[in-house]
Order: C-alpha cells, then sequence, then structure tokens
C-alpha cells in the first residue's frame, strides 16, 4: 500500500459516474447532483446504460464510449458487477476509483467481490477507496463525490472517518457551526487505500492544517503507526475511536492478558504515535479548531480573569478534573493588580474583577496577567450584567491580545443573544472564544495534552541497554527446551531464570519433589521461606490455596506442604505434576506490589504492562499500556501514567522509589520481546519495589506452541544486526551501525566539532545553531521509513559517543525513491570514512527495495562529487538547482 496515484483521486482532470441515475432520492441521483454541483473544473461524465441524459448532461452507455479517460471514477451499481468495472476502468487508463457499493460481504470472511476487486484493479495500479462507503469530497478541487446530503464549506481541516454514517453527521455538526474541511475520506470496508494512505498523503497536503479520524479499527498496524507518527510531527491530528469496550479483549492465561483489553491498547497506540485522542465527536472538533489556530502552551498552568465568581468556580473545578493546574501569581503581580483594581477583587487566581468591570478594567488586568512568567494561558470570561457592556469588553481583550500575540489567550463570553455578538467579534480577531468555561478549558487541556504528545516524541533518553548476544541464545534454548517437553507455559523457576537473563533481579527459587524434600530445602535457605504449588496446569496460585508465607521452620514448611498438596487436589482435581517451589521470603514491609508483563494484541501485536499488583490488580484495574521497543523515557512516561506512580514517588515514611530501577526493568522486558518473539504472555507478579530496588517475586511465561506463529511488532524496533566493524586505509577500525535515540547529544558533540564550511556543505546553508528538537528529530527516527548509520568506536555503549560521522536517507512510502545526506567530523575528512559511509546507505536503499537513491550537493563541493562518482552516482542535469547539483544512482539491481 502507498500513495501512488493519489493524484488521480485528489487532483484529477476528469471523472466519471458510473451508476449515475436520474430516479429522485437514489444514490446515483445524489452523487450526480454533488458532482455536477460542487464547481469541479473540469469535465464530469455520468454512465448509465438505459439513460440519454443525467440532469440535463450528456449520458454515456458504456465506459468504452466515454470520449476522454477519467483519472478518477465513481461507481455506484451492485456489488457482482463492480470486478468487471473496475477491469474495464483500468484498461481505458483510469487510476483511481471510489466504490460507494455496498454488498460485498466482509473482507476476508468469504467476501470474495473484494478480492476480485483488487485483482482487476492491481494490473494497472488503479486505487480503490470503499467499498461500501459515504464517497470522497475535495474542497480545493470542487469534489464532491459523494452521497452526503451537503457540500462542505471549504476550510483546513481534514477528516478520514471509516462510517460513512459519522462523516455525515460530522458534515451536518460543522455546517451549522461554520466550520469547513479540506478533504472528507470515508474510507468504508477499506479493501484499499487504509488510514495509513491517507495519513501519508495529508500529512504533505499544503490545504490541511490539522486531519481528524474516526477509527472503529486499524487493519496493518506497522503501516499505520509509520504514517501516524510521520503526519503527527508535521500537524495536529485528533482522534476517535469507536468501541471503547473491552469486549474485545482475549482470554488470557496471564493478568496483563486479562488487563490489555482493545481499548487500553488503541489508546497506548495513539499516545506514542503522538496522536491526541478525544472522547466525543464535538471534542474532534473543538480540538481541532483550537490546534488550527496554531496557539501553543508551555505547561499546565492557567490563569483565569472574569467578573462573575461562581463563573470563575466553575472553570477551575473543570480545569482540576481534566487535570490541569491553576497558575501561581507572584507577588509583584499582586501587587501591581492591587493597584490598578478595585479592593475588592478577588486578590488571587481566579481574577474576580467584579461584575461592575468596564472594558478598561478588563484591559488593565489582562495586560498585567500577560507579562505573568508562571502562568501557561489566560482564561478570560465576561458573564453578562447590566451596568456593563460585553462588547465593550470584547473590544478591550482584544487590543491587550494584540499588544501580546505569543501569549495564549481563549475567552469565554457567557449567555446567548447578548454574548453571540462578542463572541462573533472575538472569532473575528482570531481569539478562541467558547460558549462556557468548561468548554474552553477543555480546550486548553488539548493544547496541553497535544504538548505533552510532542514533547514525548523529542526527549532525549538515557542509554539503552544491550543484551549479550549469549544471553539471548541461552533464553531462546531454554524456551525451545519447554517446546520440545510439550509445554506452551514455563515453570516459575524456568520463567525467573529466563528473566535474569535478561538482566531482570529476580528471586532465588528451588523446585522440591515433596514436602518432604521442600521442608529439607528450608535448611539450604533459611527462615523464613514461601512455599508454592507448582504444576503446569495451575495458573494462579493463590486462586487454589497454593501459596503459604513466612514459614520459619523445616517442619513448618513439610507440614504446609501437605496440607497444601489436599487444598490444591481439591481446588484443581485435574491439575497433573504438582510440586513445589521454595523460595527466600522477601522482607520489605514499606514496598509496593507492582506488575509488569507482555500481551500480544490480536492488530498490534506485543504490548507491555505496568501497573498496580497483587492478587487485587484486575479488580483494581490501575496499569498503563505502552509498545515496544520502549526507551528510558517512553518507560518513565508507562509508569507516569498509573495512580501507583504517586506511591512511588514516596509519601509520609515510605521514602521515594528509585523509577530508573523500575524503568529498567520496562525496557529490558522490551528487549525481551524484540529478541524472543516466541513469548506471547508474561508476568511479573508482584514486582516487589522500594527505595533498595526491584525484585521479581513471581514470573509466569507463556510460548506459542511452535516457533512460526509470530505476530511483528507495531513499531520496527532497533535493527541491530545492520552493524558492522570497518577498517579505514589508515588502519583506523571504526563500528559502523543504526543510529539510536540515545546518540542525540553525541550527534549534537559531532555537529559542534565541524567547521562552518563543512555544514554548509551539509545543511546547503549556513548553519549557527543545532536545537535540542532538530537533533532529537535526527536520532529518533522510523527504521521503516528512514536510516541513518553512525561512525563510532568499536564495541563503544550505547549513547556513549562520540560521533565521527553520519549518513541517512529518507524515503517516499512507494520506496521509488530515497533522498540522502552525509557529514563526517573536520579532524575525520580525507580518511575514507565518508565513503564507507556512502557505501553503506547505498547497499541499505538496495537491500530495502528504492529504485534510486539521490541527493543535492553544492556544486564547489569537489570533492563530494568526486567521492559519489566513483560510487557510480551521475547528475541529473533537469533536476539541477542554480548553487546544487542533483546526483542520483540507480539502486532497483
Amino acid at each position: 500500500m502507498s500513495i501512488r496515484n493519489f493524484d488521480a483521486l485528489f487532483e484529477p482532470a476528469a471523472i466519471a459516474l458510473i451508476g449515475a441515475s436520474n430516479a429522485p432520492r437514489s444514490v446515483g441521483r445524489v452523487l450526480a447532483d454533488n458532482l455536477l454541483g460542487a464547481g469541479f473544473a473540469g469535465p464530469v461524465m455520468t454512465v448509465n446504460p438505459h439513460e440519454t441524459a443525467i440532469r440535463s448532461t450528456l449520458n454515456y452507455r458504456s465506459i468504452a464510449d466515454l470520449p476522454i479517460t477519467p483519472d478518477l471514477a465513481v461507481v455506484a451499481t451492485p456489488a457482482t458487477g463492480v470486478p468487471a468495472i473496475i477491469s474495464d476502468l483500468g484498461r481505458r487508463g483510469c487510476r483511481a476509483a471510489v466504490v460507494i457499493s455496498a454488498g460485498f460481504g466482509a473482507p476476508g470472511e468469504g467476501g470474495d467481490l473484494h478480492q476480485a476487486m483488487l485483482d482487476a484493479a492491481k494490473p494497472h495500479l488503479m486505487r480503490i477507496v470503499g467499498p461500501n462507503c459515504l464517497g470522497f469530497i475535495s474542497t480545493p478541487r470542487g469534489i464532491n463525490a459523494s452521497f452526503a446530503h451537503l457540500t462542505p464549506r471549504p476550510g483546513n481541516i481534514a477528516l478520514v472517518s471509516q462510517s460513512g454514517a459519522i462523516v455525515a453527521a460530522m458534515l451536518d455538526w460543522a455546517d451549522q457551526r461554520g466550520v469547513g474541511f479540506s478533504h472528507i475520506l470515508s474510507l468504508g470496508d477499506m479493501s484499499d487505500v487504509d488510514f495509513g494512505d491517507a495519513l501519508d498523503y495529508l500529512c504533505a497536503d499544503r490545504a490541511t492544517r490539522s486531519i481528524l479520524l474516526y477509527v472503529e479499527n486499524v487493519t496493518h498496524a506497522r503501516k499505520f503507526m509509520s504514517a501516524a507518527r510521520i503526519a503527527s510531527r508535521t500537524k495536529p491530528v485528533l482522534v476517535v475511536k469507536g468501541g471503547r469496550s473491552t469486549a474485545g479483549a482475549k482470554a488470557a492465561l496471564s493478568h496483563t492478558g486479562a488487563l490489555a483489553g482493545a481499548d487500553a491498547v488503541y489508546d497506548a497506540v495513539f499516545q506514542r504515535a503522538g496522536l491526541l485522542r478525544v472522547a466525543e465527536l464535538e471534542e474532534l472538533f473543538a480540538a481541532a479548531a483550537i490546534l488550527a489556530t496554531g496557539m501553543r502552551v508551555s505547561g499546565d498552568r492557567m490563569t483565569i480573569l472574569t467578573n462573575g465568581g461562581g463563573a470563575g468556580v466553575m472553570a477551575v473545578d473543570a480545569l482540576v478534573a481534566r487535570g490541569g493546574r491553576i497558575a501561581e501569581l507572584g507577588a509583584g503581580t499582586l501587587q501591581r493588580l492591587d493597584q490598578a483594581l478595585p479592593g475588592s477583587w478577588s486578590h488571587a487566581n481566579p481574577v474576580d474583577i467584579l461584575g461592575d468591570a468596564t472594558g478598561e478594567r478588563y484591559a488593565a488586568a489582562l495586560e498585567i496577567l500577560l507579562e505573568e512568567p508562571d502562568s501557561d494561558a489566560i482564561l478570560v470570561i465576561n458573564c453578562p450584567t447590566a451596568v456593563t457592556d460585553g462588547q465593550d469588553a470584547a473590544s478591550a481583550v482584544a487590543q491587550a491580545v494584540a499588544k501580546a500575540p505569543a501569549r495564549p489567550v481563549l475567552t469565554s463570553w457567557l449567555g446567548g443573544t447578548t454574548a453571540e455578538r462578542s463572541r462573533s467579534f472575538l472569532a473575528g480577531k482570531t481569539i478562541p472564544t467558547f460558549t462556557s468555561p468548561e468548554e474552553a478549558v477543555r480546550a486548553f487541556t488539548h493544547l496541553v495534552e497535544f504538548r505533552r504528545n510532542q514533547d514525548l516524541l523529542l526527549e532525549t533518553p538515557s542509554a539503552g541497554v544491550a543484551i549479550a548476544p549469549a544471553q539471548v541464545d541461552a533464553a531462546r534454548q531454554l524456551i525451545e527446551t519447554v517446546r520440545q517437553d510439550g509445554r506452551c507455559v514455563l515453570t516459575e523457576p524456568e520463567a525467573k531464570r529466563l528473566l535474569a537473563l535478561f538482566g531482570i533481579p529476580a528471586v532465588e527459587t528451588l523446585v522440591a519433589a515433596t514436602p518432604e524434600e521442600a521442608g529439607q530445602l528450608f535448611g539450604t535457605i533459611g527462615a523464613p521461606v514461601a512455599l508454592k504449588i507448582l504444576s503446569p496446569d495451575i495458573s494462579h496460585k493463590s486462586d487454589v490455596g497454593g501459596v503459604a508465607l513466612s514459614l520459619r521452620s523445616q517442619a513448618e514448611v513439610t507440614a504446609a506442604a501437605h496440607e497444601m498438596l489436599a487444598r490444591v487436589r481439591h481446588a484443581a482435581p485435574n491439575a497433573k505434576h504438582l510440586t513445589f517451589t521454595v523460595q527466600k521470603m522477601i522482607s520489605r514491609p514499606k514496598a509496593c506490589e507492582l506488575i509488569v508483563g507482555i500481551a500480544k494484541d490480536p492488530t498490534f501485536g506485543p504490548v507491555l504492562l505496568f501497573g498496580r499488583g497483587g492478587t487485587a490488580t484486575e479488580v483494581i484495574g490501575d496499569r498503563a499500556i505502552g509498545l515496544p521497543p520502549l526507551n528510558s523515557v517512553l518507560a518513565k512516561d508507562m509508569i507516569g501514567r498509573t495512580r501507583v506512580s504517586r506511591l512511588l514517588a514516596g509519601y509520609r515514611d515510605v521514602p521515594p522509589v528509585p523509577l530508573d530501577a523500575v524503568a529498567d526493568v520496562l525496557v529490558r522486558l522490551s528487549e525481551l520481546v524484540i529478541h524472543l518473539p516466541d513469548v506471547i504472555e508474561l508476568d511479573i507478579n508482584p514486582l516487589l519495589a522500594d527505595a533498595s530496588g526491584v525484585v521479581a517475586l513471581d514470573a509466569r511465561v507463556v510460548i506459542t506452541a511452535t516457533s512460526e506463529v509470530r505476530t511483528p511488532l507495531a513499531i520496527s524496533p532497533y535493527p541491530e544486526e545492520l552493524g558492522e566493524q570497518v577498517t579505514l586505509n589508515d588502519g583506523a577500525r571504526f563500528q559502523i551501525r543504526p543510529i539510536r535515540p540515545d546518540d542525540e547529544v553525541a550527534l549534537s558533540d559531532m555537529v559542534a566539532q565541524c567547521t562552518p564550511g563543512d555544514l554548509r556543505l551539509r545543511f546547503l546553508a549556513p548553519v549557527k545553531t543545532f536545537p535540542h528538537e532538530m537533533a532529537a528529530r535526527l536520532s529518533q527516527i522510523d527504521y521503516d521509513r528512514e536510516m541513518a548509520f553512525v561512525a563510532v568506536e568499536p564495541n563503544s555503549a550505547y549513547g556513549s559517543g562520540p560521533i565521527f560521522g553520519v549518513v541517512r536517507l529518507i524515503g517516499d512510502p512507494e520506496r521509488d525513491t530515497a533522498e540522502f545526506a552525509v557529514l563526517v567530523r573536520s579532524d575525520m575528512k580525507g580518511r575514507g570514512l565518508g565513503y564507507r559511509l556512502m557505501s553503506k546507505i547505498v547497499a541499505h536503499a538496495k537491500a530495502s527495495g528504492f529504485k534510486r537513491l539521490y541527493g543535492d550537493v553544492l556544486r564547489g563541493n569537489r570533492v563530494m562529487l568526486a567521492m559519489t562518482h566513483e560510487l557510480g552516482f551521475r547528475s541529473d542535469v533537469q533536476e539541477a538547482g542554480e548553487e546544487t547539483t542533483r546526483i542520483s544512482i540507480d539502486t532497483s539491481s
């Protein structure tokens, strides 16, 4: 899938409507009305074998009769005939079709018509939107290829929805409120064009400033994640997810599998991609409207300026409920307000300037608050009164905002008819305005959440962990031994050994075949000990009375084992191979019980879970989901999204837990997921955490029955296998490996050691600064779409530096072309490192399926031109610039 031939969809020269009709209220008639009436500048040709004209427009009896070839076809005929129609259109040269028709059946569920349609389109590389969709609308081109009840007004918001009914409802909502659209895409059954394709196109579309998604399910997880992560770095992407219930969660052997419900996974997916999820359709537009203004906030602290105390209190309640904070006004600000306001003002935030506040008073207070450094946004509220003029206040506020345009100001003029004029005036001044304080606060918190998501994409993680190959091999052998034993569940000792191989601390656990042997192990371990039942048929030991704690003598252990055996045989009569584990009783009275684990989602593959552990973990339901691969920043974000994180921060006489230790366990589990795709469920419950660190008390691991059953990760993991060691002409050795997020600091240091002239050769312009945002963007890449190789010292630790050179490519979604760039540290030039890096990126482009690799080189960069010529690059005369030469190489062979 790609955006190939999307120009035929979004910018067609001619359109054909197959299945046009004159029958009143028919889909074919509505489509004809919309296509002919939307203002499309090119020809719209209708096809119906029984009509001479459609709406006084000459009709054609067949596709073969069309006088010119349509770029885009709209098909509204019975489903059984659609594959033949698509075939005829493809042979005619049509490159895109919107299939309105329903009746195809569910894709992949006996829906043979779906495949027949795709097979008909494939030889012609024809793109299909639908079937079973409302259609497609593009206001910049005057296209309404839908059977919607109205044509939206132009705007800069794009809407992509699986549901046609949702599109129709949102069109109606938007029309009433004067909201316009750039494009509307109803995806329907998504046989071909899906969310990933739409995001790839819209993120580069100049007519679109924000993107709205209504999602019911995602079909191609990795493509969606890749496209969404790129789009969200470019413009706001907001999403409503239909189906929030956990009904889709499968029955699981582990607590993690039970807790990782479908909606929780989608939450994690959207957050990881940098998307902003909202709960309702109306909230979707409100969030899009505020983000489309370009307003951005730097934190969650709000100042409230109001002429009504009650309205201020409502705003505070809404702010606190949504996780925001009331700004603390500084002493200087309070002093200035005292001088400018009547003595009876509130003397605090909310700043209540009383019911008789004039426009002059609003302006005086607002100008002072705009200079408060510890406030991230200001909400101005006006309540209608008989002694003041709301329009006067609105004018004063607008004038004050104009003096400080960079400071975020939101407004809420309460009331109906009286306030509407003021709201319209403020909107005309591009000042966000809302009908209630709650709506304004909700918009502010959307800005806050959007900022947090974007910041998370750019935070620099600490150095990652590297699991030794020998440890990975031992873990794989352990799994294979269990599989050969005919089991899919590791015993507790096996599970803890697996954790130890990945560097996760676990309490030592010994196995006893009989109660007497368990008693004898007491002498080896020492008091106190924990005794647990061990059986491949028992998942949760405490449920069957299979746990005894704080045993202090050999006799006590032996007796407890006999009693436990009787209880378990009664509670689980079918359980076989009943034995025991004996382990040192860990006494950490102030420790917090956590759960960490792995589960597999049917769409997005492996996911990680963190939350409050213990026997009641499913009842408490305090957990966060994350997608591997994880780094330290993402792991700490997962921890921070749970209520138990407040306990980990310490309270009363309980010291805080070192979060680095907890985050390290999550990062190591992420590595386990990457290296051991056979693991489909894993629980560490409880993971004890206190000021001294963490330790796993119990663990459970479930593996696939065969090594072939593996679900890929939704996000490409670090391609460690692409690293290699090279030797330069002077004998110096370097490791060339893919860049990592934790290389950001080392990358910045390398740029700092390059001369201004070398930086100009790389960036084609003078480079005075190399900010964190740029360094983060260049080091945190999507390995599916991009690649960057760095040259470092052999066997250097991740994130440790130094970096001596870097080469990268960025490819298009079709993998037709990729652009390269290379930079070698100035003191390393002339030693052959640049040649090695360029050879590496050319080889990678070929291996990745790109057909052409190109780059722009300054004409004066003779060394680069000579080197690339030696590698096989040639100049593209047609694409040369005034100061640059475009060079390219064929990488298709």
